[in-house]
């Protein structure tokens, strides 16, 4: 099959992006990581010993730079519904967690501890409706959140992708709800052309 300009343009855009060069110098599985560490920089709520849920973990460069930093201290609890090569001190659950099932398998590998973190990376399969993607993202952050609501510590930390859009406002004030702080912030990481964007809350209430 001849490829078309625009996976030309992509292919062309991805082998020439830095952030893919180092990722792969650092030994990253995608240039995501950076987006990642970049949040931390700039809000400095990774530690050495932690317990974290990683959610639309695949391929899993948020958990590298979380092995990384915690080198088996603390437990990394990680899920995505694409598969996801073995990261030494990840434990990985594959599955949809939009569905009950998955979400009580998750829930019953964390038994009774709380967590520290939670973040997520989940996207929905991208369709080019903006107002279909926009609701298909707004529907899993609010997922997320509910997640974080249930099973962080107080002053637990939460961080979720999203998408500018219709519905963004509205969920950034239900994020409010719950954190002491929350900011929204696109990571220099985050290609210019993207429209995803970043909050974090600080501190459960």
């Amino acid at each position: 099959m001849k490829r078309s300009k625009t996976s030309k343009s992509w292919m062309s855009e991805h082998v020439s992006d830095a952030y893919v060069k180092q990722a792969q110098i650092a030994g990253y599985r995608s240039r995501a990581a950076f987006k990642l560490i970049e949040a931390n920089e700039k809000y400095q709520f990774l530690e050495k010993k932690m317990n974290v849920v990683d959610l639309g973990s695949a391929p899993g460069s948020w958990s590298q730079v979380l092995a990384s930093l915690m080198d088996g201290n603390g437990n990394i609890f990680a899920l995505d519904l694409l598969d996801m090569d073995p990261i030494k001190g990840v434990d990985f659950i594959q599955g949809d967690f939009r569905e009950q099932r998955v979400l009580e398998i998750l829930e019953k590998k964390l038994d009774k501890t709380h967590l520290d973190l939670v973040i997520s990376d989940m996207a929905p399969n991208i369709s080019g409706i903006k107002s279909a993607d926009q609701a298909g993202i707004i529907y899993l952050n609010e997922l997320a959140l509910q997640f974080a609501v249930d099973w962080l510590k107080p002053k637990g930390n939460f961080l979720v992708k999203s998408f500018i859009g219709a519905e963004f406002d509205d969920y950034v004030r239900e994020v409010k709800k719950y954190f002491e702080t929350v900011y929204t912030f696109k990571p220099k990481s985050s290609r210019n052309r993207s429209s995803e964007i970043f909050v974090y809350g600080k501190s459960k209430i």
